[in-house]
């Protein structure tokens, strides 16, 4: 506790089985801070020493806090095909800058279903030529899934790359109905 009372700077964590292999979420008092794909035990704890340098403070495996519950439930349904958007609290402290920019512009310009192309979306935030800029944004996004960098392809028709692999990407866009699943 601090002198007023509160925890001290506090992220809780678990790991979520989902359609594309477990995520690692993170949560801090703000919202959700992070999303980690392919969450091993060994990727999770370079992700968790990663974030205990960010954020200065404790991490603490709870699956059942309530700062993570609504992020997993609305997960949970993303996967299912029931839920086609987000509506959580997202802590954007280990994003800043255009990085920032591009990807809250992400968040909330490119709907469930549909695409982006990484130059379009530069100009959305006041870049055009920036395509470059926005796929490093991209690959720093800490929040995806929730914030949908999948959604961002090439101009020419090309998947682009991705963080979480062209095969987690694929099954995203398939889940989308942007692609179509494939046959084996």
């Amino acid at each position: 506790m601090d002198s007023l009372g509160q925890d001290e700077q506090r992220a809780v964590w678990a790991v979520v089985g989902t359609d594309i292999g477990p995520l690692m979420l993170a949560a801090t008092r703000n919202g959700l801070v992070n999303v980690v794909f392919h969450a091993s035990d060994a990727v999770r704890d370079r992700a968790l020493e990663r974030l205990a340098a960010r954020l200065g403070g404790r991490l603490v495996e709870d699956p059942d806090s309530p700062l993570l519950a609504e992020a997993i439930r609305q997960l949970r349904a993303y996967f299912a095909g029931e839920r086609h958007d987000f509506d959580l609290p997202l802590d954007w402290s280990l994003s800043s800058g255009f990085n920032r920019q591009v990807l809250r512009e992400l968040a909330s310009g490119v709907p469930y279903g549909s695409v982006v192309g990484y130059g379009d979306l530069a100009g959305r935030v006041g870049q055009p030529g920036g395509a470059q800029a926005v796929g490093m944004a991209m690959g720093s996004n800490p929040l995806p899934v929730v914030v949908p960098c999948h959604r961002v392809v090439e101009s020419d028709g090309g998947i682009g790359g991705f963080g979480g692999g062209l095969e987690t990407k694929r099954k995203l866009l398939a889940l989308e109905g942007v692609l179509p699943e494939p046959l084996f």
